[in-house]
């Protein structure tokens, strides 16, 4: 390949360059560039996409002469591109600037970690995720300079730097002062973006590396962070020296002749034929998603209801868009609440390992910026940019979060867009902007009393607000309870991992089902039969009744909840490749539900299921409670000012309310900003 681009003159090439887009015929024998010429006259534009496939089917010399001399390759299609427009409409050619060929299907793709120097200068096409954008500019091309004797001169501008011209050509004078003619000179659109490897791709205990790629023209603002793309240009060097000294090293960036955003979710798991096959007569297994579940973390021991709930989070539920445009969210958020050395990170560690795409990061390490985005300064131009966090890269994936209840409580509020919304929201330093964060949320939190306590409800046991609780839709306590059978199996579990390793391994292959997960995201959007919807409705009315029962009686279930169950219905119909949501479907969809309600949703006084506790974070019979401590101080504050603690724990005794609630409602309500102390120890209503 090398003898032959070295002995076939460049003159050879360049003519075949002609003759490939005057004459380039595709399978229906049309002139497929020039249809392509004419299309983009019409559609009022000045870049054409040339495919890599056309020209290695027509000419693999050629093909190797545009890698290696993109430069004169991509002037020479530019050339012959504006001929045939002449040609066609003469006086477009007038309207647009320039025309631009651009690249695609190039047949090898580099990885960032791949780039070497000896591809500098050559044509590669780059596969990444954007992490950082500055905002468009315009930058000089060709400088127009006007000397101090009236004469104007035209400079080319090459690189970062403006060079004025060494002499006037007219007046004949190297001295004299320049002024440089921004409204004669010619600019192009620019921006600078960054981009980053996959974090499926970084190798373990390695930091991502990433390129800068210089973007012109159309291709400005194609491309936002957390965009998964493909970058088709030149490799070229940039000195990072700003002194006069030339400096050895350099840094490697890309300019850009071609971006392509990956418009589909899980685009980079690779489904050969075969592999459709494999998954197809996987799915008509009629134990299909037990043998999934089975294949969750099998080093870890029982835990069936939480695997089958992180099984469902994988899979997912169908996202969909009203024609408002309102989005309803299909992804499934869950949390797991367990005791030490119960296997909680081990658990979120294996799904970052199985799901397609997914970020694993722990509450201590994460900030808000650091989970969300960020508006970074760049040390030597000092422009702002704007960084994608974990949720924006883990987008149409999983974002598995550790020890979340150790994240401060600025850091923790900005997830709740993400949940909900599934976009974030920046407004900084000038930068307004809206990101895709399409992800599940799968986190870990440890009780805040060490172990979770079964008189305490969940929002007392763990250090999380009801704002990010009610975002949940499966909620799942693992308490560490001794049992002499269950321990035993446990044990003999342990062992047995430590002993045989080899043999504790998935019943479906980790890479077989990590395909299956991403092809039934991609192509399975099963619907919900009239029987399912019937029995997700009768199931919502009857939970609903029970709050009618009585006018003491709490709030079972909100809307909040029905919409998890379609969810859940919806993910376990995806399991086995379904296209309807069956009665089946609804009914496991309810049984884990209720197994939630019946655990976590429960008002531990009362013995009921009230969703407030979840939700507002205080159950009926403590709200209660409250309001009549809040009636007490108001009373005793008309008579005498304020009201003594020893005054509201005499009254609240008539009421039989014992002494440590009022104490930690006290310190609930002053916080609330509901009562405030007027003097130590005495207490007002806030009016």
């Amino acid at each position: 390949m090398a003898t032959t681009l070295k002995t076939t003159p460049i003159q050879d090439f360049l003519s075949m360059i002609d003759d490939f887009i005057k004459n380039f015929k595709d399978e229906n024998r049309v002139l497929k560039y020039r249809e392509a010429i004419r299309k983009m006259i019409i559609e009022g534009k000045n870049d054409i996409e040339i495919s890599f496939n056309d020209i290695l089917s027509y000419s693999t010399d050629l093909a190797n002469f545009i890698v290696e001399n993109p430069e004169i390759a991509i002037e020479r299609f530019a050339n012959v591109i504006k001929e045939l427009i002449e040609n066609e409409a003469p006086d477009y050619i007038e309207k647009i600037p320039r025309v631009l060929p651009r690249f695609r299907d190039l047949p090898i793709l580099f990885k960032i970690r791949d780039i070497k120097s000896i591809l500098i200068g050559k044509l590669v096409a780059i596969e990444g995720i954007v992490v950082r954008a500055t905002p468009p500019k315009q930058k000089l091309i060709e400088a127009v300079f006007e000397h101090e004797c009236g004469a104007q001169v035209t400079v080319p501008v090459i690189g970062e730097t403006i060079e004025k011209p060494p002499i006037c050509r007219a007046c004949n004078r190297a001295s004299g002062s320049w002024r440089l003619l921004e409204d004669k000179s010619r600019f192009r659109d620019f921006q600078r973006i960054v981009i980053q490897e996959k974090p499926e791709e970084i190798p373990a205990g390695r930091m991502p590396r990433s390129l800068e790629v210089d973007v012109y023209d159309d291709l400005v603002d194609i491309a936002r962070p957390g965009d998964r793309v493909i970058v088709i240009g030149i490799l070229k060097l940039r000195s990072s020296s700003t002194t006069r000294r030339l400096k050895s090293l350099y840094d490697a960036y890309i300019e850009a002749n071609n971006i392509i955003v990956s418009q589909r979710m899980l685009e980079e798991i690779e489904i050969t034929p075969e592999d459709e096959e494999k998954i197809i007569e996987l799915s008509k297994d009629p134990l299909i998603r037990r043998k999934i579940i089975s294949s969750i973390a099998p080093a870890i021991y029982g835990m069936w209801d939480i695997k089958e709930a992180i099984a469902l989070l994988l899979f997912g539920g169908v996202p969909k868009v009203l024609s408002d445009n309102t989005r309803i969210r299909g992804d499934i958020h869950v949390l797991i609440i367990g005791d030490p050395g119960t296997a909680k990170s081990q658990l979120l560690q294996y799904v970052s390992r199985l799901a397609p795409r997914a970020i694993y990061t722990t509450g201590k390490g994460a900030t808000a910026a650091g989970l969300t985005a960020a508006v970074i300064r760049e040390k030597q131009t000092g422009e702002y940019y704007l960084e994608a966090g974990a949720l924006v890269l883990a987008d149409g994936g999983v974002a598995c979060i550790d020890e979340i209840d150790k994240m401060r409580e600025e850091d923790r509020v900005a997830i709740h867009e993400a949940m909900e919304q599934q976009t974030i929201s920046i407004a900084k330093a000038g930068i307004v902007a809206r990101l895709n964060a399409r992800t599940a949320v799968l986190a870990a939190g440890n009780p805040r009393y060490g172990r979770y306590l079964p008189n305490r409800s969940v929002t007392e046991n763990v250090n999380l607000p009801p704002t990010i609780l009610s975002r949940f839709d499966l909620i799942f306590v693992l308490r560490d309870i001794p049992n002499v059978d269950h321990d035993l199996r446990l044990a003999r579990h342990i062992a047995t991992v430590h002993s045989i390793s080899e043999n504790i391994r998935p019943i479906i292959d980790i890479d077989l089902l990590r395909k299956y997960i991403a092809y039934a995201r991609k192509f399975v959007r099963p619907v919900l039969t009239e029987e399912a919807r019937r029995l997700i409705e009768d199931f919502f009315v009857e939970m609903r009744k029970r709050s009618l029962e009585s006018p003491d009686s709490p709030i079972t279930i909100t809307a909040r909840q029905l919409e998890a169950l379609i969810r859940l219905a919806e993910a376990h119909a995806r399991m086995a490749l379904k296209d309807r949501v069956t009665e089946e479907d609804a009914a496991e969809a309810i049984r884990l539900m209720k197994s939630m309600l019946e655990s976590v949703g429960l008002d531990v006084e009362s013995g009921e299921v009230d969703i407030d506790t979840i939700m507002t974070g205080k159950p009926k019979s403590q709200r209660e409670r409250m309001l009549i401590i809040e009636e007490i101080i108001r009373s005793i504050s008309k008579d005498e000012g304020c009201a003594k603690i020893k005054n509201i724990l005499s009254k609240a005794r008539e009421q039989k309310i014992d002494e440590k609630f009022v104490e930690e409602a006290l310190s609930k309500m002053r916080r609330e900003g509901i009562i405030y102390e007027v003097r130590d120890g005495c207490y007002a209503v806030v009016t």
